[in-house]
């Protein structure tokens, strides 16, 4: 059967958008494929066809719970029975009727930690896969060394009748693709790149003294410009902060980060997605996954510590291919923030020798979470490094894993200060070269304001509606 007679069977469309086909084609013959796709340009079709050509599972490794529920969702709406995501959501009993009859599964989502557990190893290598997907495949390189280290060993997992790999992702330097090759032990691997440049993002900054400035411009620019929106910021309280002036002033609005529970950050984003909140104030916790077609701006209240993780979020918006806007905000002093901010996880020496100590006086080193001495995201990465490398080893590749994120900030100030085009620049990052500057490029390039940014519509009763908890408060007033 010709792929557009599948397409058309199962997903009711006409013909492949670009990337699609060319990527599908590789994989039936068996080849390893890299995929680089712009959001909103239907990575998951690339595997999710494949799923139905071939009768064995489909497996793919996701990195975010929000993000496994919203693609097995996705696939039930068209029909899909035979889908299941293997997660915290499930019990031990509904874990064990899964891990049963596993097989009989068409599309299977996991994340890495849950894939290294030894009773969900064990199973999935007794099984036959058609396609093994990594999805945000880039998380590989710039989440594994950091701080989910089990997304380095996904390529020890299925070796015996190994499938085609895919690995999937919407922006990957040089390095990050041969991170990618590399730890998922990619033979010759078929590359599909994309251009990074999303033509309809004009990319804006503001750059301030203070940030006492910088907070001032922010609100009365949310007041006086359409969303919905994304304020994307680097700490808890910030996020909190934040909200709560704009909801002291009227608007729809929520924070997110991962300091709520997750039926609350569930319920937040929902409340977005569907309309009824006009702004997320949100830490990095906030996006992958987060299929809202209409965002219109995406603002960085401060400096991202790296280019990758900002070209990410500002990729968020426009997914509808209408105009969007992106505004990077930048006060004195943020890089050394960016720099806290990148490196607060990377365990210290003396983390290191105290690891050491308690492994040679044949104590669990996890005594060290017990005892207070070190944070479980810092402890996640020792463990793994400990591991694999003597402890003076491990100190160096430490050492070379700060200076590498400091570069990171480095790149990122200059991006922010330089005077030339913004736009060239973020795809040169990429390794590519920009091939036609939209009108309203970017800031150094010339944006005028008025054009580009809408004014808001004041919705009605907005003054009664105050966020999702004085919606809730509201609903049981009413009641």
């Amino acid at each position: 059967m010709e792929l557009e007679q599948v397409l058309k069977q199962y997903f009711g469309y006409d013909s492949f958008r670009p990337g699609q086909k060319e990527v599908i084609e590789q994989l039936v013959r068996g080849k390893d494929t890299i995929a680089l796709l712009p959001t909103g340009m239907g990575k998951s079709l690339c595997y999710q066809l494949p799923g139905y050509l071939f009768n064995l599972p489909v497996l793919i490794i996701s990195p975010l719970l929000s993000l496994m529920q919203d693609q097995v969702e996705q696939l039930k709406r068209f029909g899909e029975k035979r889908v299941v995501a293997i997660n915290s959501f499930l019990n031990k009993e509904q874990k064990f009727q899964v891990l049963r009859y596993l097989d009989r599964f068409r599309f299977i989502f996991i994340s890495p930690e849950m894939l290294m557990q030894e009773t969900v190893k064990q199973r999935i290598s007794q099984m036959e896969l058609s396609l093994l997907v990594v999805d945000e495949a880039h998380c590989i390189s710039q989440w594994g060394f950091d701080f989910r280290p089990d997304y380095l060993k996904i390529g020890e997992v299925v070796t015996k009748n190994r499938p085609p790999i895919l690995a999937l992702s919407a922006t990957a330097t040089k390095q990050v693709l041969h991170d990618i090759r590399s730890y998922l032990k990619m033979e010759e691997p078929y590359e599909y790149l994309h251009s990074v440049d999303r033509a309809n993002i004009h990319i804006a900054k503001k750059l301030f003294h203070t940030k006492e400035e910088k907070l001032d411009w922010l609100v009365e620019h949310v007041m006086k410009t359409a969303g919905p929106g994304i304020i994307y910021t680097r700490s808890r309280n910030k996020c909190d902060e934040i909200s709560e002036r704009l909801l002291q002033l009227g608007l729809t609005v929520s924070s997110y980060h991962g300091g709520k529970d997750g039926e609350d950050r569930q319920f937040i984003q929902q409340q977005f997605i569907e309309g009824n909140l006009e702004w997320i104030v949100a830490t990095n916790a906030f996006g992958m996954g987060v299929h809202k077609d209409n965002v219109r701006q995406v603002i960085h209240e401060t400096m991202p510590s790296n280019v990758s993780d900002y070209m990410q979020e500002i990729g968020r918006a426009g997914r509808d291919g209408k105009d969007a806007v992106a505004t990077l905000l930048y006060s004195e002093r943020d890089e050394e923030y960016a720099k806290f901010i990148a490196s607060e996880d990377l365990p210290n020496e003396t983390q290191i020798d105290l690891y050491k100590e308690y492994s040679e006086r044949r104590e669990n080193p996890k005594s060290l979470l017990n005892d207070g001495l070190i944070s479980e995201t810092s402890f996640r990465v020792l463990h793994y490094w400990m591991n694999q490398y003597p402890a003076e080893q491990v100190k160096t590749i430490f050492r070379q894993m700060l200076l590498k994120k400091e570069q990171q900030v480095h790149e990122m100030t200059n991006f922010v200060k330089s005077d030339r085009c913004l736009r060239e620049q973020l795809v040169a990052y990429f390794g590519q070269t920009l091939e036609k500057r939209p009108t309203h490029c970017c800031e150094n390039c010339g944006l005028d304001e008025e054009l580009i940014f809408k004014p808001r519509e004041i919705r009605e009763n907005t003054s009664k509606i105050v966020g999702w908890e004085g919606r809730i408060r509201q609903i049981l007033i009413e009641i």
